[in-house]
């Protein structure tokens, strides 16, 4: 909530010709409101992060706006960026570590923290990157001048005035800052990869469509130009190097180009040139370096100390919180809620490939905690089996994934996820044919999607709060079950669209059973219990393309309504 305390149930209120207008006359004269600052701790140390908050209504021009600009700024963006870009991720970037590290055997690497990089953006050179990028609208460009100069509320009320900088927590802010380092992107990419040579060298094209300048390379190394690779995230970035010589020009050269180009200082304690053949570097709360194995060297990777201190502190709170729960349900949703945190840290640290030897020293001193905690209600499968009892039903989303695990625990009847097992996978660079900016893009992104984990972790987070366990259950092993898919259309859903819909209705017995249940599109959902005939033909006008009919009159015939006679005719018998 922003300085003016309106949140967006304020604005779903209005009517959608009163809110568009309203949009619209803020476009034609922009005043941003004071943007509320919040300090945060910042996770391992005791400093605190600032945040700055707009107001709801300057989110959603920050929205507006976003959605214009990005698709230019994409196609002008560099393919090794990886930080808050659509279809790229911090796995991908890991991904293209590996590559230049174990691949093309580049085994030095350059460091550089930038100091403040977000407190210290300067504003008009930024604007000036947005004009050279092709976005040359003069309003756009005055309104988003305004947003950088907008006035911060300080947590002790007084007013601050900033002449530099992009508040973190703005929605504008993360392809603002992609825009600034952009240009470092480039600059080092010309002075390697794409440099420009006399004559027209041999290149070869890969599977995927991307072109090698292989001919070129080779002729360049001839020379003694110096060989450097940059893989970015938001403001980490990492550039590989083949020898120490050319790692340490690197260095002074990116270091003084910053200062010169886009007046960002380094941070000389944390910036430094890594040996990856001797010590590790970290990114992203890996720890990466490479080992001598038989004639060449491999890369190996682990979670970094501060990730793995980070993960055992975060979940031995969550057991503090099953120990003590309210009720029944609350237990229930302390369990959920440990499991997703086990279930994050595993799908974001899985690439690593010691994260099974990580993973068991955080499950060691979980599990003491654990048993000496939860040591009432705490069972194993054996522990039932022992004494000739049923084990409990373990839901699907986590028998599918830890079912073979003996590390498998129950509070109560409830099953905990263990931390202990976990599987290696290799880390996918983002694919080039990925892009949803186009027809063939987005349906690529479609056939990859299978369960979205995001989505999964977020149900259980957000139980329903007036429903029974088993609902809850069933409805994220409904969602795992349909691989996040609408039964009736097919559409993968968000979080916000999704709806447990009871075949049969409670108030004619039905109950909250895995097979009693299904889940659909909130608007589906709607069609089903739908009897006005209006109601019925305004939702068919929107899905109809992709309504599974007899699926659909089966659905509402359980719930007592006529079924629909066809998609053309969108009447009920």
């Amino acid at each position: 909530m922003g300085t003016d305390s309106m949140a967006i149930k304020d604005i779903e209120r209005m009517e959608v010709s009163e809110f568009v207008q309203t949009i619209q006359l803020k476009f034609a004269n922009y005043q941003p409101k004071p943007v509320k600052r919040v300090e945060i701790p910042k996770e391992g140390s005791d400093k605190t992060r600032p945040l700055g908050i707009p107001t709801m209504f300057d989110r959603l021009i920050q929205q507006c706006i976003l959605q214009v600009m990005e698709p230019i700024c994409e196609a002008k963006f560099y393919k090794h960026s990886y930080g808050f870009r659509p279809n790229r991720g911090a796995e991908n970037a890991i991904a293209e570590c590996y590559r230049f590290m174990q691949l093309s055997n580049l085994h030095y690497c350059v460091d550089i923290d930038i100091k403040g990089f977000f407190d210290n953006v300067n504003h008009s050179k930024l604007l000036k990157q947005i004009w050279s990028m092709g976005i040359r609208d003069k309003q756009l460009l005055a309104i988003i001048g305004k947003m950088l100069k907008a006035p911060i509320k300080m947590p002790d009320k007084t007013m601050v005035f900033p002449t530099k900088g992009t508040p973190q927590g703005g929605i504008l802010s993360p392809l603002l800052s992609n825009i600034v380092l952009n240009e470092l992107d480039w600059w080092v990419s010309s002075n390697w990869e794409n440099m420009p040579t006399r004559y027209d060298y041999y290149t070869t094209t890969h599977k995927n469509g991307t072109v090698a300048r292989l001919g070129a390379h080779e002729a360049l190394r001839k020379t003694g130009v110096k060989e450097m690779w940059i893989v970015r995230y938001a403001d980490d970035f990492k550039i590989f190097c083949r020898n120490h010589e050319t790692a340490t020009k690197t260095f002074h050269a990116v270091k003084g180009w910053l200062k010169d180009r886009l007046k960002l200082d380094i941070s000389p304690e944390k910036s430094k040139i890594v040996n990856l053949r001797k010590r590790h570097s970290e990114f992203l709360g890996f720890r990466i370096k490479v080992r001598k194995k038989r004639n060449k060297y491999v890369v190996t990777s682990s979670m970094s100390d501060k990730a793995v201190q980070k993960a055992t502190s975060k979940l031995i709170e969550q057991i503090k919180r099953i120990q003590r729960p309210k009720d029944e349900t609350d237990k229930y949703r302390m369990i959920l809620d440990y499991n997703s945190k086990v279930m994050g840290i595993h799908n974001y640290y899985k690439v690593a490939t010691r994260v099974n030897l990580d993973c068991r020293k955080i499950a060691y001193q979980v599990m003491i905690v654990m048993k000496n905690r939860l040591r009432k209600s705490l069972k194993s499968e054996a522990y039932y089996l022992k004494r000739k009892q049923k084990v409990p039903d373990v839901a699907k989303y986590i028998s599918s994934r830890y079912g073979r695990s003996k590390q498998l625990r129950f509070g109560s009847i409830y099953p905990i996820a263990p931390i202990g097992y976990v599987q290696h996978r290799h880390p996918m660079s983002k694919k080039r044919s990925v892009n949803k900016y186009t027809a063939a893009g987005r349906v690529e992104i479609h056939k990859s999607l299978g369960i979205d984990t995001i989505t999964l972790l977020a149900l259980m987070k957000n139980p329903v709060s007036d429903r029974s366990i088993q609902y809850a259950d069933n409805r994220i092993s409904l969602y795992a079950g349909q691989y996040g898919n609408c039964a009736v259309t097919g559409i993968h859903l968000d979080f916000e669209d999704i709806h447990c819909h009871h075949k049969t209705p409670r108030h004619r017995g039905g109950k909250d059973e895995y097979k009693n249940l299904i889940i659909v599109h909130k608007d589906i959902h709607r069609l089903i219990h739908a009897t006005d005939c209006t109601t019925i033909n305004r939702y068919f006008s929107e899905y109809k393309g992709c309504i599974k009919l007899r699926k659909l009159n089966e659905l509402r015939k359980l719930a007592g309504n006529e079924a629909i006679v066809s998609l053309d005719n969108s009447t009920a018998n």
